[in-house]
C-alpha cells in the first residue's frame, strides 16, 4: 500500500526539516519546498493528498496556495500554519476551503491528529454549499455551533437573544437581509437559521463565498453560461441562482463582487430574471437573497466601491452578529458545547475547564471568534489526560499579555513545543507511579537510560 503524499511549504529550513522528519516517522511521504513558485511546479508534476503551508512565505502567502488549489479543484486538502497575529486570515482560509489551520508554536500531537483527520475527509473544492430541500415534516435545523450542524444553539447573552428575536421576525417575510459581523461570528449559520424559519425552508439553501469566486468566472458561477460563451465553455452551465430557485441564496463577502457582476445582480433582483453568460433567453427565478459582509457596505456604497442602488435593494433588513468578546454571557455556554463536540470527536471524556483556563478565556479578545474558540478547545481536549483542561494545554499566545507578541516562529517554536509536552508527560508519569523510574520508563515506552537523560535535561527533581 502506497504512503499518502504530503507537500510541506515552509521557508525556515530547520523547522521544515523537523516537521518533515516527524511526519515521515509516522509513515507519510513528505516533499518540502520554501517557495510558492516551486510548490506550484511540484504540484504540476505530482499528485499530493495534502499540502501543509506556512502563511507567510518569501514569495507570497499560504492563502495564494489555497486559492490556486481551490480554483483548479485539485483533489488536495490544505492545512494552513499561522501565527496568532494572522488568526482572522486563518478563519477566512477555512471558508475558502482549507481543511484546518494550526497556530504556531505547532504541537506535534495536534499536527499529527489534524493530518490524520484531513486525510480521512473528502476534499472541499467548491465555493458553494447546497443544502437540499428538506421533507415537509422535518423539524431539524442547522447548528450555529456544533460540529455536525444538527441543531441550532441560541446564545444566552442579551445580544444573542435579541438576534434570535430579529431572526424570528424577518424569517417569515420575503425581505432581503444583510448580515454584518466579523469573520468567525457565524454569519452563514444565521443565514441558514433565517432560511429554516422561513416559508422557503423546503427549498434549497445555496451558499456562495464571493471571495472565492474569480473575477473572470463569477458571472458564470452565479448565473450560468451557454456552450461556447467563452474559451473553456464546453457545455451549458446552470448557475447558482437557478440552483436556488424556490429557496434561498446566501452571498457571503458580497463586497468582493466586481462592478459588472453587481449590475447583473441588481437586474436579477429587480426583474426576477437572469440571463446566462452568452445567452439571450430570460430565465425567471424565485429566490430570496441573504448577503453577508465584514466590511462597511454603507461606506463602500457612498464611496462608489459598491453600487448604492444595489446596496439599498439588498439592505431591506440588517442583522449584526456580535463578536465573541462582546458576548460575555455566551463564552462558557459555547465552550461547554465545543467541549462536548471535541470529546465526542476525539473519544475523550474531559469534564471541564480549570479556574486558570476560565480566567484566561475571559481575558482573551478572541479575534477569530467562535471558530477560534472551537479550535482551541478541540486542541486542548486532545492534549489533556486529566478530567479538566489546564492552561498548559492552551496555545502559548493565550498565556501571554494581550499587548505582547509571540512571533518567534521557526525551529525554536516546534522544538520547545515538543519539549514542553515531553517534560509535562514525564513529570505526570513519574507522579502517577510515585517516582518508580522503571515503571515510568515502561509506560513512556523508553529505556531507563533515556529516561534518566531526559530527567537530567529538563531538571526534573
Amino acid at each position: 500500500m502506497s504512503k499518502e503524499k504530503i507537500l510541506l511549504i515552509e521557508d525556515d529550513l530547520t523547522y521544515s526539516k523537523i516537521i518533515k522528519n516527524f511526519l515521515e516517522k509516522n509513515e507519510y511521504e513528505v516533499d518540502k519546498t520554501t517557495k510558492i513558485a516551486e510548490a506550484f511546479n511540484m504540484m504540476e508534476k505530482a499528485a499530493y493528498d495534502l499540502v501543509i503551508t506556512d502563511y507567510r512565505l518569501p514569495d507570497g502567502t499560504g492563502m495564494e496556495v489555497l486559492e490556486s488549489i481551490v480554483n483548479q479543484k485539485k483533489n488536495t486538502r490544505v492545512i494552513l500554519i499561522t501565527n496568532y497575529s494572522d488568526i482572522r486570515t486563518a478563519v477566512r482560509s477555512m471558508k475558502l476551503g482549507a481543511f484546518e489551520y494550526i497556530s504556531k508554536p505547532v504541537n506535534p500531537d495536534e499536527l499529527l491528529a489534524t493530518v490524520q483527520e484531513a486525510l480521512k475527509t473528502t476534499p472541499f473544492r467548491e465555493s458553494t454549499e447546497i443544502t437540499p430541500p428538506k421533507p415537509k415534516n422535518s423539524s431539524s435545523s442547522r447548528s450555529e455551533l456544533s460540529e455536525d450542524n444538527s441543531h441550532y444553539v441560541v446564545g444566552k447573552s442579551p445580544e444573542a437573544l435579541q438576534l434570535e428575536q430579529y431572526i424570528s421576525l424577518v424569517a417569515p417575510t420575503e425581505m432581503s437581509v444583510v448580515v454584518l459581523g466579523e469573520s468567525g461570528t457565524g454569519k452563514e449559520f444565521i443565514s441558514k437559521r433565517i432560511h429554516e424559519k422561513s416559508k422557503r425552508n423546503n427549498g434549497p439553501f445555496v451558499a456562495i463565498d464571493c471571495g472565492a469566486l474569480s473575477k473572470e468566472l463569477a458571472g458564470s458561477e452565479l448565473f450560468g453560461h451557454v456552450k461556447g460563451a467563452f474559451t473553456g465553455a464546453l457545455d451549458n452551465k446552470t448557475g447558482h441562482f437557478e440552483m436556488a430557485n424556490g429557496g434561498t441564496i446566501f452571498l457571503d463577502e458580497i463586497g468582493n463582487l466586481s462592478y459588472e457582476v453587481q449590475i447583473k445582480l441588481l437586474r436579477a433582483i429587480q426583474e426576477r430574471t437572469i440571463k446566462k453568460i452568452g445567452g439571450t433567453k430570460d430565465i425567471p427565478i424565485d429566490v430570496r437573497i441573504i448577503v453577508a459582509t465584514n466590511e462597511d457596505l454603507s461606506n463602500a456604497a457612498k464611496s462608489g466601491e459598491f453600487r448604492e442602488d444595489l446596496y439599498h435593494r439588498l439592505n431591506e433588513f440588517s442583522l449584526k452578529s456580535s463578536p465573541l468578546r462582546e458576548r460575555g454571557a455566551d463564552l462558557f455556554h459555547y465552550s461547554e458545547i465545543f467541549l462536548q463536540d471535541a470529546n465526542e470527536s476525539l473519544g475523550k471524556s474531559i469534564k471541564g475547564f480549570s479556574s486558570d483556563v476560565k480566567e484566561i478565556f475571559e481575558s482573551y479578545s478572541w479575534p477569530g471568534n467562535l471558530r477560534e474558540l472551537k479550535n482551541i478547545i478541540k486542541r486542548a481536549v486532545l492534549l489533556t489526560s486529566d478530567d479538566y483542561i489546564q492552561k498548559e494545554a492552551l496555545p502559548v499566545d493565550l498565556l501571554l499579555p494581550e499587548n505582547s507578541s509571540s512571533n518567534n516562529s521557526g525551529t525554536k517554536d516546534l522544538k520547545s513545543s515538543f519539549e514542553v509536552q515531553e517534560k509535562a508527560m514525564i513529570i505526570k508519569t513519574l507522579n502517577d507511579v510515585k517516582h518508580n523510574k522503571s515503571k515510568a520508563a515502561k509506560i513512556l515506552n523508553i529505556d531507563r537510560k533515556t529516561l534518566y537523560n531526559k530527567i537530567e535535561k529538563y531538571g526534573i527533581d
